[in-house]
């Protein structure tokens, strides 16, 4: 985790790289309970959704664990484009599978069944979510993590996957229909896509990976964001959105 110095004293550096340490392995743990759920459900109930959702929560796991082991080594550098290709792939075949699960799924005549489970499961992911992204991008911030900040953005993500899940398991529930569910599905591969191609340029704004090894950076990019990122992503008012 980079780390800038930004006046905080020790003993409020101590407290606020505990707290993140927290907040990131709350979320790794809700995220595996989040992809053992979604995925159960999604197979019972026929849901591309469903599995695409907790797909993308194994992929957000795999992606910290390879983030992880690219740092463990003792040069970080050497392995960022290894991590980074496994991140790339990993959304990339997220996207294929459920990309043809979803045009399957609108061909057919299979339909997918209404899942309490996925429903609640998606409300409770969108109420949980956006206070971990919170509350890990505030300490972030005020220690200096460039990392911290990232890695909450990733977080906020699966807010949006949680919406998108929500509206078609919703509209599946209520008013029967079926196509909304691989749509969702569609959508959710869609923003998979895009996570792989940022992660295979490695030049996302704030992209976990480059964003942790830019320990020179400028005063411009002191929240860890590329260039000409710095006003769009990190800036206070950013940060209030």
């Amino acid at each position: 985790m980079t780390v800038l110095d930004l006046g905080v004293s020790p003993a409020r550096r101590a407290l606020l790289a505990r707290r993140i340490r927290w907040f990131v392995a709350g979320t790794i743990t809700y995220n595996v309970v989040e992809a053992v759920v979604a995925l159960a459900a999604g197979s019972r109930a026929s849901s591309t959704a469903l599995i695409g959702f907790g797909l993308d929560s194994v992929i957000e796991v795999a992606s910290a664990v390879a983030v992880a082991w690219q740092f463990a080594g003792r040069d970080p550098e050497a392995r960022e484009k290894t991590a980074l290709r496994v991140i790339a792939f990993s959304f990339f075949a997220l996207a294929a599978f459920v990309s043809v699960d979803a045009v399957r799924a609108l061909t057919a005549s299979t339909q997918a069944e209404h899942s309490t489970v996925g429903l609640v499961l998606a409300a409770v992911s969108l109420a949980v979510m956006p206070l971990l992204s919170f509350g890990q991008r505030r300490a972030g911030r005020e220690l200096g993590s460039r990392s911290a900040v990232a890695d909450s953005k990733q977080t906020l993500l699966c807010t949006y996957l949680s919406a998108v899940l929500l509206v078609g398991l919703g509209l599946n529930t209520l008013f029967g229909w079926s196509w909304a569910d691989p749509v969702a599905g569609l959508v959710i591969a869609a923003v998979a896509v895009r996570e792989g191609l940022e992660a295979w340029r490695g030049d996302g704004c704030c992209s976990p990976v480059a964003d942790a090894l830019r320990a020179d950076a400028g005063p411009e990019e002191s929240c860890g964001c590329g260039p000409g990122c710095a006003d769009a992503c990190c800036s206070p008012s950013a940060e209030a959105r």
